[in-house]
């Protein structure tokens, strides 16, 4: 675009990048114009960086990773447009990111914001009532682009003028994938993500935890989103759950994810499960934390077992117990 002194402007757009096809060529499309176009990624302990890290280093593009986490628990406890068919607030998690990419904008002095959507892709969220909330909400409507769908959707101040070429932007809708396939075979762009996954709160296994989580627990920390991840998960009573082990590796990281607050429980002379008390808990649970220690472990169903737990002053205990009975245990799982 050249301004007034015939110099060209340079424009420039952030992009919020997925790591998945959409969102690179939605960069591709606007690079073809000339737009200079630097990536955001955002990560939380629900969603990463990784899949964009890695597609944005594959075409060249510099990227910026920001950390929401803390306005998007805010936001996650009381979705104004409430969540999808689990614990995911896709429209309202949607409004943030562009939000934070509309600030990046402007620190930037970049003229437009670009994402990967598709009319029509996603039933819930980009459906084009919910892509005028999600931008209107943001803060930045004016300045949104959706390269892949734009010539479906009402013009941008971009357009207007005069710094993007609206007849170059694309006009896909649907949730087929056969122009998107055909676009990457011509940029050669290989080895890209599916557009399904990659959110825990689409998980109805995690999203039940969470809800458990967000009832039982108002002064949650990250580290307990984290342990969320791995592991059994059981309710013994209002204050108290427990996280049990299933296979070595998740016994690794909650040893390495426990805190001096919490109660660590093992067996003492056979293989099994490493079980976490979060924040600790009295005598009657220990014991029944410890039967269920027991219980997944390799003991004998009927005979006594020495089961043993360490608290954060490092001291060590150990009581010899039957293990639990498995039906009523299965009964408190989360």
């Amino acid at each position: 675009m050249e301004s007034g002194t015939g110099k060209i402007l340079k424009i420039k757009g952030i992009a919020l990048i997925s790591g998945g096809l959409d969102s690179i060529l939605a960069v591709k499309v606007m690079q073809e114009q000339g737009v200079e176009v630097e990536g955001v990624a955002f990560e939380t302990p629900f969603f990463g960086s990784d899949r964009a890290v890695e597609s944005s280093s594959a075409i060249g593009l510099p990227l910026t990773v920001v950390d929401i986490t803390e306005e998007h628990l805010v936001m996650l406890r009381a979705p104004r447009y409430g969540y999808g068919s689990n614990m995911n607030p896709c429209i309202d998690c949607h409004i943030l990111m562009l939000k934070k990419a509309g600030e990046m904008m402007a620190a930037r002095r970049a003229d437009c914001i670009l994402t990967g959507e598709v009319l029509g892709q996603r039933p819930m969220s980009q459906g084009k009532q919910s892509l005028h909330v999600v931008a209107k909400r943001s803060g930045y409507q004016p300045y949104i682009i959706r390269p892949l769908s734009a010539r479906l959707l009402p013009e941008t101040m971009p357009e207007m003028e005069g710094k993007v070429d609206r007849s170059r932007l694309l006009d896909i809708q649907g949730r087929g994938r056969k122009r998107q396939m055909e676009m990457a075979d011509g940029y050669r762009i290989t080895g890209y993500a599916t557009p399904a996954g990659g959110c825990l709160l689409t998980d109805p296994g995690f999203s039940n935890r969470l809800r458990d989580l967000f009832a039982h627990d108002k002064n949650m920390q990250v580290r307990d989103l984290e342990l969320l991840r791995v592991g059994r998960h059981l309710r013994l009573n209002d204050e108290t759950k427990i996280i049990v082990g299933r296979k070595q590796r998740e016994n690794s990281i909650i040893r390495e994810l426990s805190e001096d607050c919490d109660i660590v429980i093992s067996m003492r002379d056979l293989s099994g499960p490493t079980v976490l008390v979060p924040y600790g808990c009295g005598s009657d649970d220990l014991i029944r934390a410890a039967g269920i220690c027991a219980l997944y472990s390799h003991a004998p169903d009927d005979l006594k077992a020495i089961v043993e737990w360490r608290t954060g002053g490092g001291a060590t205990h150990h009581v010899e117990i039957l293990p639990a009975e498995g039906e009523g245990v299965r009964q408190m799982i989360i």
